[in-house]
């Protein structure tokens, strides 16, 4: 069930300030993650770094697109790569399944492979009330090889709107768990359905 009875979609990006909000409705997206590096990198930065870069933005923002995302962005310091990925997104569910208990019992069910222990903890957002889910999993969880990624998602249940939200936030960068954990909170407590 969508129900997109608001204009639009906002998130407060927090610190550190090195956010580069995805542009969902780009009508030239190659373009666009051109423009991307070009800001993002120094003048003087090699070609290959820039192509590089913008593939790697593109292929967020390609995910975002596919999964129908209100509003995406990656956090990216200075002179770096990528090292975190936001998308908000409405869900598809049933009118019957709009409940945090029913969000925990998916979560519940869900079979990984996950690594260590699922954290799931419900919580009381700005927004609504919300099941928020932390875990490791595979990027490629039937394949020998891949990368691990870390993710905290928010299921939110909004007051004003009979609709569910993922928020969530994921990286694959060591060393940089607690800090992100915090930031997932923080981006899912500035979430605004206008």
């Amino acid at each position: 069930m969508l129900t997109n009875d608001w204009r639009q979609c906002r998130v407060v990006l927090p610190a550190p300030r090195n956010w580069l909000v995805l542009d969902l409705r780009t009508e030239d997206p190659e373009a666009w993650a051109r423009e991307v590096a070009a800001e993002h990198l120094a003048e003087d930065s090699p070609v290959e770094l820039r192509d590089a870069f913008a593939t790697d933005v593109l292929w967020y923002w390609a995910v975002a697109v596919r999964q129908r995302a209100l509003c995406a962005a990656v956090l990216a310091p200075p002179e770096s790569a990528v090292i975190a990925s936001y998308t908000v997104r409405e869900l598809r569910i049933p009118p019957e399944s709009l409940s945090v208990a029913a969000f925990r019992a998916e979560a519940a069910r869900a079979e990984g492979p996950y690594f260590g222990e699922q954290g799931l903890t419900e919580v009381e957002l700005p927004l609504g009330p919300a099941l928020r889910v932390h875990r490791l999993e595979p990027t490629a969880p039937d394949a020998d090889s891949g990368t691990i990624v870390e993710g905290v998602a928010h299921y939110v249940l909004p007051h004003a709107h009979p609709t569910a939200l993922e928020c969530r936030l994921l990286w694959s960068t060591l060393g940089f768990g607690e800090e992100l954990e915090k930031i997932a909170d923080e981006l899912a407590d500035s979430v605004l359905l206008e």
